[in-house]
């Protein structure tokens, strides 16, 4: 709430709030929730107590002023530390702080971070700026990836329903809970059940159907860990694919061994390659490109689905084919721009394998729409031209023609010359041109140079004709148009 964040900004964080808090039931033995505003002197907008009905929150939230005045953010934390401690001679509920900031400028807020910590409080980030990222991922508790959150303040909509979840995952019953299970790993997570990390945790893990009881100590069967009192989750390795799993953790304090928490998850099958093993990219054009993969697999993979989308930004589109295709072409697209294309095979277990690659559409290359040449001299021409467009991407038009020899009159002897012209002309002179030579010119683009129009110089020939009075007539014929113009004399 302080004078670095925005107007703009605020109206944004209070609003996502709003968003963000909705679905949950509020009131004692339910969700509470507080609002602390950072400021020059921190004030508690509403503490636990207050709003214990949805909408009396939502009008509370949407009734927030934004206080302006300094960034004191360690002040804010100390307020926030004293509504969040533990009640004395009662068991500590799951407590979240979720810190809301455009991250400049945040101070030493390492002292009251830690202080929360050991007091057990979870801490979430979400930052509309994109600084100090070492400072916040100190400030979170772990899995960094779930409570840490940079976002531009008009797309904080996009994390509303992670970050949601991550809330209720610290709020909800201590339990082990498994995830990202693939058919060598798990991942375990938990809320911090040791206040300020005092003790350790040991985490013992094997198949569940060798491993009776969670102090089995068979070799081959149960593994250890010790993990430190402040962890919240570890990785379980080097697991077999597609066998049942049993993990026990143990919190160890200073008096002893408390409750431990167990759960059970089974491995993945072994992983086979019923998936795209080759992807590459054909006929690519302004407005299209396909995109081909193998081997094919029908009896494994069910259907195929291919997404793609601009880079860096722009919405998915998604095709869906059947198991025995193994292209398509993709249309309706921008030219001139980078694509990320992801094919993903569906297969019949609804396991998913999916292979990416960039391609490129082909700039729009617009040609001539007319070339024209008119002499003006003896061997001089002037080149008009016109362009369908003068459209991005146009960077000038390329010139060439054929170049006579003055001291010869064989037309053997021209050579071919060229001239580079800005995107603004649509005329240039040439001169010493060939007899009979053709004069190109075509536009140049960032890519690649557009379809071009050539034109031929023909020979004119112009004849004077004298009505017939049995009298010899001079007529004359030249070619006003080369540069070895000749006068040709006869007699009829």
């Amino acid at each position: 709430s302080s004078g670095s964040v925005s107007s703009y900004e605020y109206s944004f964080l209070r609003h996502f709030l709003v968003d963000l808090l909705h679905p949950f039931l509020l009131g004692r033995g339910r969700v509470r929730v507080g609002l602390v505003q950072v400021h020059t002197e921190p004030q508690v907008e509403f503490d636990f107590d207050t709003c214990i009905t949805q909408h009396a929150l939502q009008e509370a939230l949407l009734r927030t002023q934004q206080l302006h005045g300094d960034t004191n953010t360690e002040g804010a934390l100390l307020l926030a530390q004293r509504l969040l401690m533990k009640p004395l001679g009662h068991e500590a509920p799951p407590r979240v702080l979720l810190w809301l900031t455009d991250g400049v400028k945040p101070g030493n807020v390492d002292r009251p971070m830690a202080a929360l910590h050991q007091e057990g409080v979870s801490v979430l980030a979400v930052s509309t700026g994109h600084t100090n990222y070492h400072l916040f991922r100190q400030a979170v508790t772990p899995p960094i990836e779930e409570h840490l959150y940079f976002v531009d303040a008009e797309d904080m909509s996009i994390i509303t329903e992670d970050l949601r979840e991550a809330i209720t995952k610290l709020l909800c019953a201590e339990r082990l809970h498994v995830q990202d299970i693939t058919s060598h790993s798990a991942m375990l997570q938990w809320r911090p059940l040791l206040i300020g990390g005092l003790g350790h945790y040991e985490l013992q893990y094997g198949p569940e159907m060798l491993a009776s009881s969670q102090y089995s100590t068979e070799q081959g069967r149960n593994r250890t860990l010790i993990l430190l009192g402040e962890q919240s989750w570890a990785e379980l390795r080097d697991l077999q694919p597609d066998t049942p799993y049993r993990a026990w953790l143990i919190p160890h304090t200073q008096q002893g061994i408390t409750r431990s928490l167990t759960n059970s998850f089974r491995t993945l099958p072994p992983e086979k390659m019923l998936g795209p093993a080759t992807l590459s990219v054909s006929e690519s054009g302004p407005d299209r490109v396909r995109v081909s993969w193998g081997p094919v697999l029908p009896a494994q993979v069910h259907q195929y689905r291919v997404e793609y989308a601009p880079i860096p930004r722009g919405d998915v589109q998604t095709v869906t084919l059947s198991g025995r295709q193994n292209s398509t072409l993709l249309t309706q697209l921008q030219p001139d721009t980078q694509y990320l294309i992801t094919v993903i095979a569906v297969q019949s277990s609804g396991q998913e394998r999916a292979m990416s690659v960039r391609a490129c559409t082909q700039e729009v290359l617009p040609g001539l729409t007319d070339l024209q040449l008119t002499p003006v001299g003896l061997d001089s021409v002037k080149v008009d031209w016109r362009a369908w467009s003068e459209g991005a991407g146009l960077q000038g038009y390329w010139v060439r023609w054929e170049v006579g020899d003055r001291s010869s009159s064989s037309s053997s002897s021209s050579s071919s010359s060229s001239r580079y012209l800005p995107a603004q002309s649509l005329f240039t002179i040439l001169t010493r041109v060939s007899p009979a030579s053709r004069v190109c010119v075509s536009p140049v683009y960032r890519t690649a140079r557009g379809e071009g129009l050539c034109a031929a110089l023909c020979t004119h020939t112009q004849v004077l004709v004298i009505p017939d009075t049995h009298q010899p007539a001079h007529i004359t014929a030249h070619q006003p148009l080369t540069s070895s113009s000749q006068f040709v004399s006869f007699h009829l």
